[in-house]
């Protein structure tokens, strides 16, 4: 056997070595990215789960709150349904988030309700779940970052489209998130 024909081997194996490290890379970002998507489920269905509960404790005190209530529970119901795409998801997701808010706002008008333990526990519960699914979003958009970064950038870009991936969204906040509250409108 000559010189060559190892050389011509060897430069054979190498490029069958690179090819298939970068297909298995990007498989591992792409299933990277759907571990984090569904982290981010998991949490969104704890908060789900939480929601019910924290309106049955809450019903008796806010009579006249009831339509917050029940926008609660819309959203709730709406994000659970199946064949939601991710954008339809997040977008009910964000708007899940500001009701949350704006409940959290209004329960400063019931002491009553405050001080109830139930409510204190559910309320504890439902601000633990929040910073989780934070963090949760985090690495979804940090694996996200990666993995469009991986398919968008030379030489693996080729496999990629050879492959039918596709850029994934990031989750964002919304218009609405993105403006400073106003925190003197919240003590009228």
């Amino acid at each position: 056997m000559g010189f060559g024909l190892i050389a011509t081997l060897g430069a054979i194996v190498l490029i069958v070595i690179i090819i298939i490290s970068i297909r298995n890379s990007l498989i591992g970002k792409k299933n990277k990215v759907e571990y984090a998507n569904g982290a981010v489920d998991a949490m969104f269905k704890q908060r789900y789960d939480l929601i019910p509960n924290l309106v049955a404790s809450v019903k008796q005190y806010m009579q006249h709150e009831s339509g917050l209530l029940e926008r609660l529970v819309q959203l709730r119901s709406q994000a659970q349904q199946p064949n939601l795409s991710e954008q339809q998801r997040n977008n009910l997701n964000n708007e899940l988030d500001h009701a949350l808010k704006t409940f959290n706002i209004s329960v400063e008008n019931y002491p009553n309700l405050k001080a109830s333990e139930q409510f204190s526990r559910l309320q504890a519960s439902l601000n633990e779940c929040e910073g989780q699914l934070a963090a949760a979003r985090r690495t979804y958009n940090a694996a996200v970052m990666e993995y469009n970064n991986a398919i968008e950038m030379f030489p693996s870009s080729i496999f990629a489209s050879q492959m039918g991936y596709v850029r994934k969204e990031m989750i964002t906040a919304s218009e609405q998130e993105q403006v400073n509250p106003n925190v003197g409108n919240l003590f009228q």
